[in-house]
């Protein structure tokens, strides 16, 4: 596939993380997708968890895609998510509070399909947001 349909790829992710609707991930995911985050199963069914606990918790996120590059099987996407965690998140209960939350994917892909995936993102930060965890002090 070329860089641009790969790039492709990334796009419908991204859709459908907007969306909400995991079930349209079957198209162009692949059924044994490497997931390289910790503490999700393996799998599209992975994915489809952390999505819907994600979509749960911040019903009105919306990503919005900041850089997309592609090189040979490689898809890396830059992107910025907001929302307002209004729903459960983990166990820690709705704070009302806004999220602006960056981070960075990194895609390998195989036959058509999403087949790989290794992320970093700003955890720590969505957590002292919506005040799961104190904020960083300003020292004086």
């Amino acid at each position: 596939m070329s860089s641009e349909e790969n790039k492709a790829l990334a796009r419908r992710f991204y859709a459908v993380f907007n969306s909400g609707n995991s079930n349209e991930l079957d198209g162009f995911v692949d059924a044994d997708y490497a997931q390289h985050s910790v503490g999700l199963p393996p799998g599209l069914a992975g994915v489809k968890m952390f999505m819907g606990m994600f979509r749960a918790a911040f019903p009105d996120a919306r990503l919005k895609v900041e850089d997309l590059l592609a090189d040979g099987d490689r898809v890396v996407g830059r992107w910025v998510v907001t929302g307002t965690q209004t729903g459960e998140l983990q166990g820690i209960p709705a704070s009302g509070k806004a999220v602006n939350i960056g981070g960075i994917d990194i895609w390998r892909v195989a036959d058509g399909k999403l087949a790989e995936h290794w992320d970093n993102w700003d955890q720590m930060g969505m957590m002292q947001q919506i005040g799961a965890m104190p904020a960083p002090s300003q020292g004086g």
